[in-house]
């Protein structure tokens, strides 16, 4: 280790005076005085096209439906469970056209919608006091330190440094990395000794996890700041968009808490830059129709986001829920309570979609997104028992309950394939057994296919929209040329349609995990090793292939033409283990990038705070690597 830990036990040894804020904990079943709320405007026609549009198109959806389904047919099949099968396909499908036709529709919503610009003067002075704070637990503590100094440097260059300082929190529970941890905060408050103060908090005990990380700091030195940015260990944000945070913050004081969107960067996989580029091309789609529709109602991710602590520390704090897992126990997925609990005191909550200047890193491979995805599951299933809470603002509601459709669309989906081949299973056998065609039921073929095309189209719309606005700005495709652009918006649908049977069954797993108790553990953010071996691959797929095999070989015996229908999800499933090979290699995707397909404009022209980081990341392992003689005379004590 190059720099020494004088004090290893001294938890507070790089930690400011105290200045404590006291945090209550919240009743959910008391409604709070919003004493700062104000009538909101210019939502209304985004809701109306988002949650209007999208009643209207799954209502006429679900009655194509129903003429295409031979429903109550006086025919073979009156048997009472066949016909409460089709009824029941028939909810499927409405259940989850309505969802793909939400999402498509929200994004439209982002095309009429200008709201959400920065509202502050540009050229204003800061005026409050503000933490980057960094949550940490079991992170490569030199790749952390290398962000925070460069953010601190970009800060310095644009001379509002004094109106900042870091303060790294660790829950890290593995003594070799606290000692890491430790060496490299002594090494960045060296590099930022004449910058700003850099502050650092180890906790013995860990818990309520990253919430109680963040809650044990407001306790301690709430009051010594106005506002907080809070940033995981791979996020990374520009000094003049901090600088924006800020003045957006002093300019408007009903705000409790403005959201950026972050852009993925460094991926070096195939999987990692698929997540790139999709968040190059379709993020701001996305996140555009999210804040027309969501109005100071809006949610939080957990970092790269900055927040007025008065608003966080009065309305803020999770209390434990009751009762048994899933339901019960530490609230996981804190950031959306947190977002509802603010506005539900009477702040504003927005997001700057178009606000540049802000990064994260992705996962590298489809199993470390499982794994990350394992985590949120628990926490957006665990909000079914928030949402009722009194005084919550109907958006966080909203956003609650499409935290959980996110998982809880692929066992529908799951859920629909399954009930489809045991229709198709009972229609074959009975045509089989040479019963006159007069009495076997009929389905409406042509309205079928019209159906899944206006599906098919609105699955795809919000990618459409990225895709011409990619392909009409320079600025959004950098300097990637029109052809490569499509090439890899291409690409993208092409690995995401072969993903999303595996996922599909990755997140049907995870809810029955979630539904018998079974916790998700807290693991790192991002595993040490990208790498995995051929056994890990099997030994996790194994299950997944299996059931594309049983699917292929049962469409074959029955010779159904259902076998086109579902020939995507059969492929996707059979080649799950090449898959999730290739898409964590980074070969393949070195090999990519060198021929600029998946590209984004921070690859071809890297902001000076990314080069900066690179520089400090170098220097800083270098000096960690160092013998400690050389270094220990060297480094200033604590």
């Amino acid at each position: 280790m190059a720099l020494s830990v004088d004090s290893m036990n001294d938890t507070h040894s790089l930690a400011p005076p105290s200045a404590p804020l006291e945090v209550p904990t919240q009743v959910l079943k008391q409604k709070p005085k919003a004493s700062r709320f104000r009538r909101e405007s210019g939502t209304w026609l985004a809701r109306l096209i988002t949650f209007g549009g999208s009643l209207m198109l799954t209502a006429a959806a679900s009655w194509q439906m129903t003429l295409i389904l031979p429903l109550n047919q006086a025919s073979i099949i009156s048997s009472s469970v066949l016909n409460a099968l089709l009824w029941l396909l028939l909810v499927l499908f409405t259940l989850t056209f309505g969802w793909i036709s939400l999402s498509a529709l929200s994004a439209t919503a982002g095309l009429f919608s200008r709201r959400d610009r920065c509202r502050a003067d540009s050229d204003a002075d800061l005026q409050g006091k503000t933490v980057l704070l960094m949550p940490i637990y079991n992170e490569d503590a030199a790749s952390a330190s290398a962000a925070l100094g460069a953010m601190g440097a970009d800060l310095a260059k644009l001379g509002v440094q004094e109106h900042f300082e870091i303060f790294v929190l660790s829950d890290t529970d593995a003594p070799d990395i606290v000692a890491t941890e430790q060496s490299a905060m002594r090494y960045l408050r060296d590099q930022l000794a004449d910058t700003m103060p850099v502050w650092y908090r180890h906790r013995a005990e860990n818990t309520e996890r990253k919430a109680g990380n963040i809650r044990d700091f407001i306790s301690q030195w709430g009051s010594r700041y106005d506002y907080m940015v809070v940033l995981d260990a791979d996020s990374l944000i520009t000094g003049e968009t901090l600088a924006t945070l800020v003045r957006e913050m002093d300019a408007d004081p009903a705000t409790g808490l403005l959201q950026t969107l972050p852009r993925q960067y460094l991926g070096e996989t195939l999987f990692a830059r698929l997540q790139q580029f999709a968040g190059l091309a379709y993020g701001p789609v996305f996140a555009r129709g999210l804040s027309a529709w969501q109005g100071d109602g809006g949610n939080y991710w957990g970092h790269n986001a900055i927040i007025r602590i008065q608003a966080f520390a009065e309305s803020a704090g999770l209390p434990v829920l009751s009762g048994r897992r899933p339901f019960g126990g530490e609230i996981r997925s804190h950031d959306f309570v947190e977002a509802a609990l603010i506005r539900r005191a009477g702040w504003s909550v927005r997001m700057l979609p178009d606000l540049p200047g802000s990064w994260e890193e992705c996962p590298r491979t489809l199993m470390e997104a499982a794994v990350r995805d394992r985590r949120w599951a628990q926490g957006n299933v665990q909000h079914l028992a928030i949402m009722p809470a009194r005084g919550l603002h109907w958006p966080n509601r909203v956003h609650m309950l499409m935290g959980v459709m996110n998982y809880l669309s692929s066992l529908l989906w799951l859920a629909m394939v399954t009930v489809g081949l045991a229709l198709s299973t009972h229609f074959t056998l009975q045509y089989r057994q040479d019963i006159p065609w007069t009495f076997l039921p009929m389905f409406d073929f042509e309205r079928m296919i019209g159906l899944f095309i206006l599906t098919m189209t609105l699955l795809l719309l919000p990618k459409i929209f990225g895709l011409v606005a990619g392909l009409l700005s320079r600025q959004r495709r950098g300097e990637t040329g029109r052809f490569k652009f499509l090439l890899s918006a291409f690409l993208e649908l092409l690995f995401s349609v072969l993903h999303a049977p595996i996922f599909m069954l990755i997140h049907s797993q995870h809810l029955w995990e979630i539904f018998w108790g079974q916790d998700s553990g807290w693991s790192n953010q991002r595993q040490q090793n990208g790498q995995l071996s051929w056994r890990q691959l099997l030994a996790t797929h194994a299950g997944h292939t299996l059931t594309g095999v049983a699917v292929l070989a049962l469409l074959l015996w029955l010779s159904s033409t259902l076998l086109y229908w579902m020939l995507p999800t059969v492929i996707g499933l059979l080649l799950t283990i090449p898959l999730s090979a290739l898409s964590g290699s980074a070969a393949a995707g070195s090999w990519l990038a060198n021929r600029g397909i998946l590209g984004t404009p921070e690859e071809r022209t890297p902001p000076a705070i990314m080069a900066k980081r690179q520089g400090i990341l170098a220097d800083c392992q270098a000096r960690l690597l160092e013998p400690e003689s050389q270094t220990a005379a060297a480094t200033p004590s604590a």
